[in-house]
């Protein structure tokens, strides 16, 4: 058995690359020490050959001291607060469609939502049919957050620019809203205000729940950072922007018939 768990052990180190040196110096020290018991080599080249040995046993206790090293310095910063932005902030959603495709709740709020709908409404559409709630809140492209969104981008003539894009995104609602067995799982609100920053939230009310922050730029062709907060690990800030999507849905206007939508649940 315990044979066994070594041997487990030692395949899944040499797949991931990790204790290699030790695993090279007990090679080595193990031939050497036959060599030696045998007499098949000379004092000389046993002497060298162990000399070997004990440098590179040294250079593996210099790589292990550095990543000691290295993460007691992290651990510092991180009590002192100097937390590196990289270490929190993306540039999108790990996994994103992953965890869609498990989830029982999609909740999600935007200015357009157009890139979002777009590479996520065949899973929403899988999703709502197999019962799962999906709740959407954007801008009201009839209401004046199209002009504030472009003031607040710094282009304040291409308030079409974000009509043109809801458009497109209120077609894939609609598409999705009147998939096959989807009546009354998903809802969609409209907001009469630009959000200050995007809401994707997954399974909230569960214990493996996630929330993605889209955290909007004025104007950035690199896209806007993105960070992601866990209920067991981030409680104080989920409950936060927990509470700010249920503030968002609140005042926003329940999609209905005049919009081309079937009649949904007011939830």
């Amino acid at each position: 058995m315990v044979l066994m768990r070594f041997l487990r052990r030692l395949r899944r180190d040499l797949s991931t690359g990790q204790n290699l040196e030790i695993y090279t110096t007990a090679l080595l020290s193990l031939v050497l020490a036959v060599l030696g018991v045998l007499g098949t080599v000379g004092g000389q080249v046993l002497a060298a050959a162990t000399l070997a040995t004990l440098a590179l046993l040294a250079g593996g206790m210099l790589g292990s001291r550095r990543q000691v090293a290295e993460l007691t310095a992290e651990l510092r910063a991180r009590g002192r607060g100097e937390v590196r932005a990289e270490d929190f902030l993306g540039g999108d959603k790990a996994d994103l469609v992953q965890h869609v495709r498990t989830a029982q709740d999609v909740w999600i709020v935007g200015v357009t939502l157009s890139r979002t709908l777009r590479n996520l409404v065949d899973e929403l559409q899988r999703r709502a049919a197999a019962g799962a709630v999906v709740k959407v809140a954007l801008m009201d492209p009839h209401g004046d957050a199209p002009e504030e969104a472009a003031r607040r981008s710094t282009i304040p003539d291409r308030a079409e620019m974000y009509r043109n894009r809801l458009r497109s995104s209120v077609d894939l609602l609609r598409e999705l809203a009147d998939t096959p067995g989807t009546a009354g799982t998903v809802e969609v609100r409209f907001l009469r205000f630009v959000p200050a920053f995007g809401l994707l939230l997954l399974d909230p009310e569960r214990p493996g729940g996630r929330i993605h922050v889209d955290i909007y730029s004025h104007s950035s062709a690199s896209g806007d950072a993105v960070f992601t907060v866990l209920p067991h690990r981030d409680e104080q800030w989920f409950r936060h922007f927990r509470t700010e999507f249920d503030s968002v849905w609140e005042h926003g206007r329940p999609a209905d018939a005049s919009d081309g939508f079937p009649a949904t649940r007011s939830t």
